[in-house]
């Protein structure tokens, strides 16, 4: 995997699901439509992992097994679905999930970057005035330009600094136990970690009605869609579930009682259970955690330029403070020596 997703590599994930769920949906066997995706791949990129696919097919894999054994190429959430795909039959709708959860997610991260472009600008651009046109005019255009942009450089250096240990912190090649610190410090972050946790459930929940639609097993289920949730947190709390499950525990009443999941997942999850349409309710969860995911993010894409401007605002009035004091000292002290 990348260092950094960009939203062109998520749109061209999305289309690559799509292409392969209007083929198979068009009656084109699984294997054909790769090879076919394989000749003219939305990304070049995706070449070499297709063709990969398509030896390990012919060599008598399957689908699922032989995507997770080209290991990096798709996460965990992606294979969850695959494979729950390919054991009901619903391969195509499974693809097709996947298009539009990939074409949603570059949506989000294209609408978060235009929201920053301005105030990113605007930090340069204080960076460059304050620290070399003022100190260059104020020296009556003698000091070293060379030297006022070096100062320019370091002064926001720091913030490229914290953003790439940001987007190196949260890898998914990190071990366990450091996602799960990550994942413990974002869960204070106002507005971040309340949209983290959204899109978690939302994943949790598409996966177990997958898994579940597919046939499997309830507690495989679980399972399978803990891992897909990539959260060290969630997978921790299934995982401690194994003897309450041999006990013969329902999953209800285990998500009921460990108070890791909001009232609002435990109601639903545990209604649709006892009704014997746990599809239905886990439909619901998923589409409202994506649209609460989605409405925290916009609002965090939303005050974050706020926030910047507020900043660069009381720099700029603390600079003009500084100026007309220094200027009127100076007027102070001349009028004084007469």
């Amino acid at each position: 995997m990348s260092l950094i997703i960009t939203p062109g590599q998520l749109v061209r994930r999305a289309e690559l699901y799509y292409q392969l769920s209007q083929l198979v949906t068009a009656g084109i066997s699984l294997t054909q439509a790769i090879e076919q995706l394989a000749k003219h791949p939305p990304s070049r990129s995706f070449r070499k992992p297709l063709n990969l696919l398509i030896e390990k097919i012919h060599a008598g894999a399957t689908f699922s097994d032989a995507l997770r054994a080209s290991s990096g190429w798709l996460p965990q959430f992606d294979l969850a679905l695959i494979d729950a795909g390919e054991r009901s039959g619903r391969i195509d709708s499974c693809l097709r999930v996947l298009a539009d959860y990939y074409q949603a997610r570059a949506k989000l991260a294209k609408q978060a970057i235009s929201a920053m472009m301005y105030p990113v600008f605007l930090i340069h651009f204080a960076a460059l005035v304050f620290c070399v046109v003022v100190p260059w005019a104020a020296s009556g255009f003698s000091a070293n330009l060379n030297g006022l942009f070096l100062h320019a450089v370091l002064a926001v250096a720091p913030l490229y600094l914290f953003l790439a240990i940001g987007l190196y912190s949260m890898q998914s090649g990190h071990g366990e136990r450091w996602r799960a610190l990550v994942e413990s410090v974002l869960h204070f972050v106002p507005i971040l970690g309340a949209a983290r946790r959204a899109l978690v459930l939302s994943r949790l929940s598409l996966a177990l009605e997958a898994l579940i639609s597919a046939g499997v097993s309830i507690i495989e289920a679980w399972s399978l869609a803990a891992d897909a949730t990539a959260s060290p947190a969630i997978r921790r709390t299934v995982a401690a579930w194994g003897p309450e499950f041999a006990l013969g525990h329902a999953p209800a009443m285990l998500v009921s009682r460990c108070g890791k999941f909001p009232s609002l997942f435990v109601n639903f999850y545990t209604t649709g259970e006892t009704s014997g349409k746990l599809d239905e309710s886990l439909h619901r969860l998923r589409v409202y955690y994506e649209e609460e995911g989605r409405r925290k993010f916009e609002a965090l894409a939303e005050w974050i330029p706020r926030i910047i401007y507020l900043v660069i605002a009381i720099a700029i009035a603390i600079a003009i403070i500084q100026f007309y004091t220094g200027y009127f000292n100076q007027i102070s002290t001349i009028t004084q020596g007469f």
